[in-house]
């Protein structure tokens, strides 16, 4: 067992950390304080210099490396803000993923290389006014009408809603009732019946467009089908990779939080000493280490573990759960402590440790909540789900 990255891999981090350091801070709080995406140029840096296909095949104009590389990109755009790292999570974690596993070789050659260079943004629209943690009920429909897919319904939650320009779109074909009737098909959205609804002010997250989507009649050609009725299960096991680049986002939001909160204590002085030389503020930096590190290490067992021929390249539900769910906790508690140790310039919105605070609680409700992923967790222990509606 070898904790260490290789050269490669070091050689690849430090590239986006000192890209990110260098290009990323004022974006992101311009971001931050406008409420606004990252601009189209800037994507088309991202593509230039790879960090938009880290992990996804060179045929398509990706690097072709591991999960665990793109792991490592990810964090560094996010120790800077999730804002301007979400486009990098869409492509190496997100919804990109599930074109890149389950799509045609069509879909896949017209879709992969434009999120490679930076042109496009794929988003995900699952939940629904009344189906978010239990998706099996949701009630958007698909038909098929010839060589076109007829879909209708209304989407909730989707995050980069109306910026974006494709959705996968999860729905339900022919009526089936439950899992076997849902599957998934991409939509863009310029499709004629495609519209969004007002923009969701949000605790966090600014910067990352929230918004309904209202599906009427909106036809989109046959071969943008992803997975037909019955492929629910499928869909659901790119959500290992998912729940990594979740917990990822987190992690490098209170990895920046220990490495601000490290800085200020030694620099801000009490009583005419450092007060990094106070125990209780040494007590709570030693806290937020051991979160931060240990939540690292999850992540990096998922990532590296799924690898292996017998996880099929994605990692396990139980091994990325219990990552995901462990980062989503600790974010909320390294920050909260790193607000505490920089006292009131902690909570100055003229200083990021406040944002993080906002940013870093949204984790554990975006893509399964920790309740969700402990049931995870417990599920896999014991081998069988559980039936959340008797």
């Amino acid at each position: 067992m070898d904790f260490a990255l290789s050269d490669q891999q070091r050689e690849l981090q430090e590239a986006a950390r000192k890209f990110a350091r260098a290009e990323l801070p004022d974006l992101a709080r311009e971001l931050e304080k406008e409420d606004k995406p990252v601009p189209h140029d800037m994507l088309l840096r991202y593509g230039e210099l790879g960090f938009l296909g880290v992990n996804l095949p060179e045929q398509y104009g990706g690097l072709g490396l591991g999960h665990l590389d793109a792991l490592l990109v990810l964090e560094e755009f996010a120790q800077v803000s999730v804002a301007v790292a979400f486009p990098v999570f869409e492509a190496l974690t997100g919804p990109v993923r599930t074109i890149e596993q389950f799509g045609s070789d069509a879909l896949k050659a017209k879709i992969l290389p434009e999120v490679i260079r930076g042109e496009k943004i794929v988003a995900v629209a699952m939940s629904e006014p009344d189906a978010g943690t239990a998706l099996t009920d949701l009630t958007t429909t698909a038909r098929i009408d010839g060589d076109t897919i007829v879909l209708n319904g209304r989407k909730r939650w989707s995050s980069g809603a109306s910026h974006s320009d494709y959705y996968i779109t999860y729905c339900r074909f022919d009526g089936i009732e439950g899992a076997k009737g849902i599957g998934a098909v991409l939509c863009h959205k310029d499709d004629a019946g495609v519209s969004f609804g007002k923009r969701e002010e949000l605790m966090g997250f600014r910067g990352i467009p929230s918004a309904d989507i209202f599906l009427d009649d909106v036809r989109v050609p046959a071969g943008n089908l992803i997975i037909g009725a019955g492929g629910f299960g499928k869909l659901m096991s790119a959500f290992g990779l998912e729940r990594c680049g979740n917990a990822t986002m987190g992690l490098g939001v209170a990895a920046a939080s220990l490495e601000d909160a490290l800085a200020y204590t030694q620099e801000r002085k009490a009583f005419g000493k450092p007060i990094v030389d106070f125990q209780a503020v040494q007590m709570k930096l030693a806290e937020m280490a051991m979160k931060v590190d240990a939540a690292r290490l999850l992540i990096w067992r998922a990532a590296a573990n799924a690898m292996s021929e017998e996880n099929g390249g994605l990692p396990t539900v139980y091994e990325s759960s219990l990552a995901k769910c462990f980062s989503n906790e600790i974010v909320r508690e390294v920050t909260q402590l790193g607000v505490q140790v920089m006292g009131g310039y902690g909570y100055s919105k003229e200083y990021p440790m406040e944002q993080r605070l906002r940013d870093g609680f949204a984790w554990g409700i975006a893509g399964g909540t920790t309740d969700v992923q402990k049931t995870n967790i417990t599920a896999a222990m014991i081998g069988r789900r559980f039936n959340q509606r008797s």
